[in-house]
C-alpha cells in the first residue's frame, strides 16, 4: 500500500445481523464512530434497539454511566445505502456467506471508499484471496473474523492473503488490541484456525448421531462432561445454524478433500427441510419458538426412568489395578457406601494404592468437601488384596489395569474363574474392544464397559459400553450403579474411541497437522480454541497432559478401526513419540517443561 494508512476512527459495518450488530457494539463502546449499513430497514432498526438494550443492561450493572451510554448510542448511525461508507477508514462486511453477495459488496465499495480505506471480510468459510483478487486494490483487503457473541468473545482472527499489505494487517491488529480482543494472525484457508478445527469435530458428531451410535443427549453430555466444553456439539450446531455449518464444511471440503470435512448427509437434510437450529425453532433439538434458547420435549426425548430391564443387586465392588485410575475408582465406590476390594498384583501395590486414596481423602477434608469422620469411614470400606481371589464374593468387578488387550484378556479369564455366578464384570478401557475382553470369559453376557475419566473422583462422566452380547440386566445394573455413585452415564456401542475419544482425537490430530504444515503456531492455535471455542485447554496443552504416546495409541486405534485416511496420525506426533518427547511426564512434548 503506497497510500499512508488512516487511523481507524470511523468504521462501517455492512450487514446488521447478529454478528454485525455485535461488532458495532464492540466498536462504539471502544469510542469509534460506527456507520451501520443494511439493505433492510428493519435490520437497521433492530440493531439500534439491540445496542440500546445492551447498554441499558450495562448501566444497570454499573459498567457504564448514563452519560457514557448516551455517547455510545450517539456514535452509532444506521443507513440502508452503501454510499454511507464513503468516509469510513475501515469497512467490515458481515453479509451472508456467499461469494456472489460478498463480491457485489466489494465491487460497490471499490467505487465508494477512499483509496486508503481498508476492506475487511468477516467470512469464516470463503477465500479471502478470491475476494481480494476481485477488488480494485487487493492489497487493502483482509479477513477480520470475530466470534459470536462479538461483545463477549475475545478472539479475533486476522486473515492475510498473499496479496495483503503488511501495513493493513498491522492496522487492524492494533485496532483489535485496542478493542480488548486477542488477535491471532492466520493465513487464508477455509475455517482458518478455530472454525477449521471446530467444524470438523461438529461434523463428526453429526455423523455419529446420524449413524444412531448414540443419542443426541448422550453425545452432548459426553463432550461437556468428558472435555469440559461449554456446549455439546449438536446443541452448538443448532446455535451456529445447521445451514451455516454446512456452508463452512462445503468450503473446507472443497479445499482439503478430507472426508472428515465432507458434510454429514444429515446436515443437508435438516438444512433443506428448513430445520436450521435455534433460529428456525428446530434442528437437532426442538425449541420453544424460533430464536428461543429453551429446548422442549419432542419424539426423540428420552423418557424419565425409561429403563425397561431390572438390574442385579450390587453391594460389594472389586477394583483391579493399583494405578491412579484404579485408586480413583475405588475411592468413588467407597464414598458411595459400597464395600470395596482393591486388588493388585501384590499386597504391597494394593496397600500403596489404598494409601494414595487416604491422601486424596485428606485433601478433600482440608478443602472442607468431606468431614474427617466420613473420610475415615470411606477408607475403612476399602480392603487391599494382593490376589484377585479376593473377588470371590463381589457383585461387580471393575478392571483398571494397563491399556493392553492381552493383559486385560488374561485378567478377564482370571475373573471368570474367581467371581461368583451373576457378578458383573466391567472394563475401563478407553480404546480397546470390550467384546474381546468378554470373549476371554465363559459369560460374555455379564461383561460391559465402564469408561471412567481421570481423575475419577472429580469427573462426572462414565461411558457405558454395551457389546452385542451384553445382557439387558447387566446394562441396567451399571446404570443403577452410576446413579448411586453420582456419575452421569452415556450409552454407546463397542467401537473404537466410544463417544469422547472418537470426537476428541481427530480434532487434536488436525491441530497437529496445522502446526506440521506451518499454518499456525502452537500458541496461536491454543489461544484460538480457548478464546474462540470455549475449550478449557488448547489442543497442545491437552496433548502434553494426556501424553503423546497415549494420544498416538488412540489415534492408531481409530485409524485402524475406521480406515479413514484423515484419521492417520500426524507424522509430527509419531516423530515426537519416537524421540521420547511424551509431554509433561518426560519434561518435553510439544512444549518444554521445568523438571520437578
Amino acid at each position: 500500500m503506497d497510500t499512508p494508512l488512516p487511523s481507524l476512527n470511523t468504521i462501517a459495518v455492512v450487514g446488521l445481523g447478529t454478528m454485525g450488530t455485535g461488532i458495532a457494539e464492540v466498536l462504539t463502546r471502544a469510542g469509534r464512530e460506527v456507520i451501520g449499513i443494511d439493505i433492510s430497514e428493519a435490520a437497521a432498526t433492530h440493531a439500534v434497539d439491540a445496542l440500546a438494550a445492551s447498554t441499558a443492561r450495562a448501566v444497570e450493572r454499573g459498567r457504564l454511566t448514563e452519560q457514557e451510554r448516551g455517547d455510545v448510542l450517539a456514535r452509532f448511525r444506521t443507513f440502508t445505502d452503501l454510499q454511507a461508507a464513503a468516509r469510513a477508514d475501515l469497512v467490515i462486511e458481515v453479509v451472508p456467506e456467499s461469494y456472489e453477495i460478498k463480491q457485489q459488496v466489494f465491487r460497490e465499495l471499490d467505487r465508494i471508499v477512499r483509496p486508503d480505506t481498508i476492506l475487511a471480510t468477516g467470512t469464516n468459510a470463503l477465500s479471502v484471496t478470491r475476494l481480494a483478487a476481485d477488488s480494485a486494490r487487493p492489497e487493502r483487503v483482509l479477513g477480520l473474523h470475530f466470534f459470536n457473541p462479538a461483545p463477549a468473545m475475545k478472539l479475533v482472527e486476522v486473515v492475510s492473503s498473499v496479496l495483503t499489505a503488511p501495513a493493513a494487517v498491522a492496522a487492524v491488529t492494533d485496532l483489535a488490541l485496542e478493542l480488548g480482543k486477542e488477535p491471532v494472525a492466520v493465513g487464508d484457508r477455509p475455517g482458518f484456525v478455530a472454525d477449521g478445527l471446530l467444524f470438523g469435530y461438529l461434523n463428526q458428531a453429526a455423523a455419529m448421531y446420524e449413524a444412531k451410535y448414540a443419542s443426541r443427549e448422550d453425545i452432548d453430555a459426553a463432550m461437556k462432561l468428558g472435555c469440559g466444553l461449554p456446549m455439546g456439539p449438536l446443541a452448538l450446531l443448532d446455535l451456529i445454524g445447521i445451514d451455516t455449518a454446512r456452508t463452512v464444511l462445503e468450503a473446507m471440503y472443497a479445499a482439503s478433500h478430507d472426508r472428515l470435512h465432507a458434510p454429514a448427509p444429515i446436515l443437508k437434510q435438516l438444512s433443506e427441510a428448513g430445520l436450521t437450529g435455534r433460529k428456525s425453532g428446530r434442528g437437532f433439538y426442538t425449541y420453544e419458538a424460533p430464536g428461543s434458547v429453551t429446548v422442549v420435549r419432542d419424539a426423540l426425548t428420552p423418557l424419565e426412568g425409561g429403563q425397561l430391564a431390572t438390574g442385579r443387586t450390587v453391594r460389594s465392588v472389586g477394583v483391579a489395578g493399583s494405578g491412579t485410575m484404579a485408586s480413583g475408582i475405588a475411592e468413588v465406590f467407597a464414598k458411595a457406601g459400597y464395600e470395596v476390594v482393591l486388588a493388585a498384583r501384590s499386597q504391597e501395590k494394593a496397600e500403596a494404592a489404598k494409601s494414595r486414596i487416604g491422601k486424596s481423602l485428606s485433601r478433600s477434608v482440608d478443602k472442607v468437601r468431606l468431614t474427617a469422620e466420613a473420610a475415615a469411614e470411606t477408607l475403612d470400606r476399602i480392603v487391599p488384596a494382593g490376589s484377585y481371589d479376593a473377588f470371590a464374593d463381589v457383585d461387580l468387578a471393575v478392571e483398571a489395569v494397563a491399556e493392553d488387550l492381552e493383559v486385560k484378556q488374561q485378567l478377564f479369564a482370571a475373573l471368570d474363574k474367581v467371581c461368583k455366578p451373576g457378578a458383573v464384570l466391567a472394563t475401563t478401557t478407553s480404546s480397546l474392544p470390550v467384546v474381546a475382553c468378554a470373549r476371554a470369559t465363559s459369560r460374555p453376557q455379564d461383561v460391559i464397559g465402564m469408561h471412567f475419566f481421570n481423575p475419577a473422583p472429580a469427573m462426572k462422566l462414565v461411558e457405558v459400553v454395551r457389546t452385542v452380547l451384553t445382557g439387558n440386566d447387566v446394562h441396567a445394573t451399571v446404570l443403577e450403579v452410576c446413579a448411586r455413585i453420582r456419575k452421569h452415564p452415556v450409552d454407546c456401542g463397542d467401537r473404537a474411541g466410544f463417544i469422547v475419544n472418537a470426537l476428541l482425537f481427530p480434532y487434536l490430530n488436525n491441530a497437529i497437522k496445522m502446526v506440521q504444515e506451518h499454518y499456525a503456531s502452537l500458541d496461536d492455535i491454543d489461544a484460538a480454541m480457548k478464546l474462540g471455542g470455549g475449550y478449557p485447554m488448547g489442543p497442545f496443552e491437552l496433548l502434553d497432559v494426556v501424553g503423546l504416546d497415549v494420544s498416538l495409541a488412540i489415534e492408531r486405534v481409530l485409524h485402524r478401526e475406521f480406515r479413514d485416511p484423515g484419521l492417520a496420525p500426524a507424522p509430527l506426533l509419531e516423530h515426537l513419540v519416537a524421540a521420547g518427547c511424551l509431554g509433561r511426564k518426560t519434561g518435553r512434548g510439544f512444549r518444554e517443561y521445568a523438571r520437578r
